[in-house]
């Protein structure tokens, strides 16, 4: 009887933790809060120097040594078509592991933003989805948008932003 009082107790808090939501780094980009699922997060890093790619698409400026590992460093300014800016002391890069959905193995690829902001979590509920504005607006890269402490946080789908086939045609 005391294993089924546990696992009736486990099974109430497995139930509160999915209330809880999803957990997603925030960052900022041209002072728009944006963020990406934590779990997709391998590792962030300062800007160093990368090594630049001829006939690469100008928005990949390069790919960086990762331990053994060459990542390509797509600059989201660029990809989103926002006023380009020099890197400062709060540059950071994310490394991110992305579906490749030509061949769904997950690859690595790391991206340059304005600077880090914070973990938050996001219930599903307070999730909404990204509103339609027709063809004078991109949104699909956008999975959702939420309420984050009275800001605006747009949630990134990294798998469609990133697309390695779409790199690779340049």
């Amino acid at each position: 009887m005391t294993a089924e009082t546990h696992t009736e107790g486990t099974d109430e808090l497995l139930d509160v933790d999915a209330d809880l939501g999803d957990e997603y780094l925030t960052f900022s980009l041209a002072h728009e809060e944006y963020g990406v699922d934590i779990l997709r997060v391998r590792e962030i890093r300062g800007w160093e120097a990368v090594t630049r790619v001829p006939n690469s698409p100008d928005y990949v400026k390069g790919v960086l040594n990762l331990r053994g590992a060459i990542v390509p460093v797509i600059d989201l300014r660029v990809r989103f078509n926002l006023p380009v800016e020099e890197y400062t002391s709060l540059t950071v890069v994310i490394v991110l592991a992305v579906e490749d959905k030509d061949d769904g193995r997950e690859k690595t690829i790391s991206v340059v933003v304005d600077e880090i902001s914070d973990v938050v979590k996001a219930k599903l509920s307070d999730i909404q989805t990204t509103p339609k504005f027709g063809s004078a607006l991109d949104t699909e890269y956008i999975s959702g948008i939420a309420d984050a402490g009275g800001k605006m946080l747009m949630l990134l789908d990294i798998d469609t932003m990133l697309r390695v086939s779409e790199m690779n045609q340049h």
